[in-house]
């Protein structure tokens, strides 16, 4: 009986540091880290009915098996409908994070797009509010 309950005990708390985790993955400290510089940037494409249409296609190639195909996020990745992504972080906090990635929460850098698509994507994410 012992045995047992000490079993228990070591699933609920492993279970709670899984869970205490998969929130700090989704924590937003990222925005601390950009530049004033490339925080302030402004999207070549911004308002651009083109540019989302774009930007939606990118996204579903390279960020919909992390993020969903509706931005809606999962246990391990983000929602990307949410009030930091689309109140808090600018255009340029966007750009900034897909181009240098985040590699500790599992963010790759996407820099490799290109600057122009990386901003079609940013432009297709600021419309999902």
């Amino acid at each position: 009986m012992r045995n047992k309950w000490r079993y228990r005990t070591l699933v609920f708390l492993l279970l709670a540091v899984v869970a205490m985790a998969d929130v700090k993955v989704a924590d937003g400290k990222w925005l601390g880290k950009v530049p004033a510089k490339d925080r302030e940037k402004s999207n070549p494409f911004h308002d651009q009915e083109n540019a989302v249409a774009a930007g939606r296609l990118l996204f579903a190639d390279h960020c919909a098996s992390c993020h969903g195909k509706e931005a809606r996020g999962n246990k391990r990745h983000p929602s990307l409908r949410t009030e930091r992504v689309q109140l808090q972080a600018t255009e340029g906090d966007l750009h900034w994070l897909l181009s240098n990635g985040n590699m500790g929460r599992g963010m790759p850098s996407w820099a490799k797009l290109g600057d122009p698509q990386i901003w079609q994507i940013v432009t297709y994410v600021k419309t999902l509010h």
